[in-house]
């Protein structure tokens, strides 16, 4: 349900037009503050940006004047909520700063994805992590305050079928993954058009160590009393990714395998009806940036694919399709998501959605 009247909130980055784009017109919030930094302050968001959407800049944001990313700067005092499209460089010190002026900031940078009181949540997946953020403000001495992260992008594609099968299936043993990332996930202007085109480049800094611990963090539980999380250690999981980047503008692609430690493994048809029959918790709440659907399974022996499937559910779905049996492990499928959108500023804008209805944003 929509708060009576709208949360004022904060974007830092001045390179954040998803963001922008998605909170333009967002029925539980209202951009108050945009940050940026000393070199943009000061500028309209205009003059401040390169906007690279194909929509045009939305008025209500076109002559708003950017601000330091500081918590006593200007508009962001009066705000409830920052999202931060920050580069991982920088973001560590502000987002801190915020969280320590009682700011809620939705992170989508890696800064404290690692922190043992943060939770990484993907909105589709494990929104059960937040009880932890009582256990986060109580530890800082925080009364509103606290950190949330979403995933790596690609972990992100991954790990919602993997939800799908482990709660149909029981626990998984091994994952191999193997992705081709989008060139939008090096973000603007991004990987040299010399090393891209007729191209594939077999490594993209830290991304496989991220999929390989994040998963684990993501698919665990919460320790019993709400201080943290188990990161699956009751049944430890095993997962080796390889990394390409590929000359595709939006839409990471993985193929993956998967064994089950059940004794038998489900059949192909058995894992199709339980991607199929997923429903996240996002959905049952019904918060306006979930979709329809988190996992549309396709049928066709050559889909998904990026240009065709990524705009499903306005980019807030996995498209999952070639589910068969594996000759090494158990089952294999292929993967897709839209690494800008649910990868990225839709993730972080669906936690805030259900951290008000949840009641941890007032």
């Amino acid at each position: 349900m929509a708060p009576q009247q709208k949360i004022k909130v904060g974007i830092l980055g001045a390179t954040g037009e998803q963001f922008i784009q998605r909170l333009a017109t967002h029925p539980y919030f209202v951009i108050h503050a945009l940050g940026a930094s000393a070199r943009s302050a000061g500028q309209t968001y205009a003059a401040a940006t390169k906007w690279k959407l194909s929509t045009p800049i939305p008025d209500s944001v076109r002559d708003t004047v950017v601000l330091e990313c500081k918590p006593d700067a200007g508009g962001f005092k009066e705000c409830a909520v920052v999202f931060s499209g920050l580069d991982h460089d920088v973001a560590g010190d502000i987002e801190l700063a915020f969280r320590t002026a009682e700011l809620v900031v939705f992170s989508n940078a890696k800064n404290y994805r690692r922190d043992p009181i943060v939770p990484l949540v993907v909105p589709l997946v494990n929104t059960s992590h937040f009880s932890v953020i009582r256990h986060q403000q109580r530890e800082l001495s925080l009364s509103k305050g606290y950190i949330v992260c979403n995933a790596n992008c690609s972990t992100t594609g991954v790990v919602v079928p993997l939800k799908a099968l482990e709660d149909a299936f029981g626990p998984l043993k091994q994952v191999m993954v193997t992705t081709m990332q989008a060139i939008s996930g090096a973000g603007y202007p991004g990987v040299s058009s010399l090393d891209i085109i007729d191209n594939v480049v077999p490594y993209i800094g830290s991304e496989e160590e991220k999929i390989e611990w994040e998963s684990s963090k993501i698919l665990g539980g919460v320790n019993a009393d709400a201080s943290g999380f188990d990161y699956h250690a009751s049944h430890p999981l095993k997962i080796s990714a390889n990394c390409n980047r590929v000359p595709v503008i939006d839409g990471h692609m993985a193929c993956v395998s998967v064994s089950f430690r059940r004794e038998t493994p489900p059949t192909p048809a058995e894992v199709r009806a339980a991607f199929d029959g997923y429903v996240s918790d996002a959905e049952r709440l019904g918060v306006p940036s979930a979709p329809g659907k988190a996992i549309v399974v396709h049928d066709a022996p050559d889909r998904p694919q990026p240009r065709l499937d990524r705009d499903l559910h306005e980019g807030a779905c996995v498209s999952v399709g070639r589910i068969r049996e594996c000759g090494v492990l158990d089952i294999k499928f292929v993967c897709l998501l839209d690494n800008v959108r649910l990868g990225a500023a839709t993730s972080s804008i669906m936690n805030a959605e259900i951290a008000v209805e949840q009641g941890y944003i007032q």
